[in-house]
């Protein structure tokens, strides 16, 4: 990664030349980058703001907006949110406030930013992007891959053959009559007291009932219990590969930054 950090107008790299624009909002923090899509890595240091509280659209907006400024990029911009995002309007809010329903998440962006070109995706989605470019599912070519984001809840990403197969919300689903966040997201693990021993085996029961259904060739574990990740996959018994993301932290932003990218 580069040491260099870009801090203003006159520092800053032009867009083009393999470099994009993400920025990761989520219900605490708005988090930005220059990327460099060759590398997946970020062109000097992120940027970030706390979230405006209430989290409304047009007071992140104006927060998104002063972290582009930051940066002096000039670009199109890339940005995720935690919902589900159709046709640039976002239908479900997660850690927001509940007015960006129904919000043209891409008009109310493009406006705040000047009229520039931009792409909003949900966040998971974005993490998968990054993750199968460069991270855990780098290696494969052709296939399915299942992203999971064990937090709070259960955020997911499906991607074939590199193409992501948006807001499929796979946290949300039955597994044997119980939704299946509410029986193996970390924070379930917490509320319980549960050892990483036995949460793996209320996952595994998840990522069985995934593999019935979708029959993918891997799944990537993020969030930040994937950190330790070495003591409890080794617990699991389904039988798909399971690996831990390996860009953690810097997913979304990256996965933004190649979205806006593509949507050419």
């Amino acid at each position: 990664m580069s040491d260099v950090t870009y801090l203003g107008a006159d520092r800053v790299p032009s867009p083009g030349s393999g470099l994009s624009f993400g920025i990761d909002i989520g219900g605490t923090g708005i988090k930005g980058a220059i990327v460099d899509l060759r590398t997946g890595e970020f062109v000097g240091e992120r940027h970030r703001i706390d979230t405006p509280q209430p989290a409304t659209p047009e007071r992140v907006a104006r927060t998104v907006n002063t972290i582009v400024e930051h940066f002096g990029w000039t670009g199109p911009v890339g940005l995720t949110l935690p919902g589900v995002v159709k046709d640039g309007v976002m239908t479900t809010a997660a850690n927001v406030d509940r007015s960006w329903i129904g919000t043209d998440v891409e008009a109310l962006f493009r406006r705040s930013l000047h009229g520039r070109r931009v792409r909003v995706l949900n966040d998971a989605d974005a993490a998968g992007l990054a993750e199968q470019a460069y991270g855990g599912g780098a290696h494969l070519d052709t296939g399915l891959v299942i992203l999971l984001t064990l937090g709070t809840g259960i955020g997911s990403a499906v991607l074939y053959d590199g193409t992501l197969i948006p807001n499929s919300e796979l946290g949300h689903m039955e597994v044997d009559g119980i939704v299946a966040e509410q029986q193996a997201s970390a924070k379930v693990r917490k509320d319980r007291d549960w050892s990483l021993k036995t949460w793996a085996g209320h996952l595994s029961t998840v990522l069985v009932h995934y593999e019935r259904i979708f029959s993918p060739d891997l799944f990537i574990v993020g969030g930040g219990i994937s950190r330790k990740a070495d003591r409890w996959i080794p617990h699991l018994t389904n039988a798909v590969p399971v690996v831990p993301a390996a860009l953690r932290n810097t997913a979304g932003i990256v996965g933004a930054a190649m979205a806006v990218v593509d949507d050419r």
